[in-house]
């Protein structure tokens, strides 16, 4: 199953104006004054070239960065972490598992017995995509071309745009598939967090069936806002683990200015999702716009990043 618009892949990009100089140069000059959350990522985007978001932004190194701060406890299980996709053929797996590419976002392989009657996996070439197929479905040859065609893709849309994703070496990941109450695909909770404190939540459900996205204040009163998708037809109740969800996210974001920190809520623990610098490339959409100036204001970009 293809989610629309989930790929931001660096081939979509004119390749002459993401490594030229002077776009560089005009978009440094642009950006120079940040006042919206979203002038505020592209300012991070061109600015902090700190090892530290290369690590936040490596699906596989960031697992090591996570465990040292918070504990292996917090991490989903890995099966496989390769740099050659080949290995997927003869590598034993689970029933159930994730597999991701380290160095991009938007490119998913959800393996799971309640994927929908028929699904299939894309076509290797197509592949940049969320997909959720049943495991009689997954033949490992298509599984390993669909990883070689990731790691050959250069994510990230050059050094003028999401910098730290053109630091990675691209490798293969794979995962323990989380599950939530009702056997599905768990809520992603996005935790947005500036200079070491969480202002805003973002609850993403439904992730292959009928999206729905949310968002709170930190003490869980609901938003009037929208980001593209529709609120949830209920009113939620405050998560089991709001408090430790929010603990982990702190802790994680440590010494930042600002990182969204994407975390899961089991039955029986919270489990670290990803850390994410440039949400929606610095395209993240705000309705009503408004929203977009008030998300920016807990936010004060430095002069340079150390």
């Amino acid at each position: 199953m293809q989610i629309p618009g989930s790929s931001r892949q660096f081939i979509n990009t004119p390749l002459w104006r993401e490594r030229s100089a002077p776009v560089r140069a005009w978009r440094y000059v642009t950006t120079s004054r940040p006042v919206t959350f979203r002038d505020k990522v592209r300012y991070k985007m061109l600015r902090d070239h700190r090892p530290l978001i290369v690590t936040y932004a490596d699906k596989a190194a960031v697992r090591e960065y996570v465990a040292s701060l918070i504990g292996e406890q917090y991490l989903p299980l890995s099966f496989i972490i390769t740099e050659e996709p080949g290995e997927l053929v003869g590598r034993p797996l689970p029933d159930s598992f994730v597999m991701k590419p380290t160095h991009g976002s938007g490119a998913v392989v959800v393996v799971s017995a309640v994927a929908p009657t028929g699904a299939e996996l894309p076509p290797a070439e197509s592949s940049w995509v969320y997909s959720h197929v049943r495991p009689s479905t997954v033949d490992r040859e298509q599984l390993a071309a669909i990883g070689r065609n990731w790691v050959s893709q250069l994510y990230g849309q050059g050094p003028n745009r999401e910098w730290a994703y053109t630091q990675i070496v691209p490798r293969i990941i794979v995962e323990e598939l989380l599950v939530g109450p009702d056997g599905m695909i768990p809520d992603d909770y996005k935790f947005f967090v500036f200079h070491g404190r969480v202002h805003y939540i973002q609850v993403d459900s439904g992730r292959f069936g009928e999206r729905t996205q949310d968002f709170y204040s930190a003490d869980w009163r609901h938003l009037e806002l929208s980001g593209g998708l529709p609120w949830s037809a209920e009113p939620r109740d405050v998560p089991e683990r709001l408090a430790e969800m929010i603990d982990v996210a702190q802790r994680l974001a440590v010494n930042n200015d600002f990182v969204r920190v994407d975390l899961y809520q089991l039955k029986d623990r919270v489990v670290f999702g990803e850390l994410t610098s440039y949400p929606a490339g610095g395209d993240s959409p705000f309705i009503p716009d408004t929203w977009n100036t008030t998300f920016g204001l807990p936010w004060t970009v430095p002069k340079t990043y150390r």
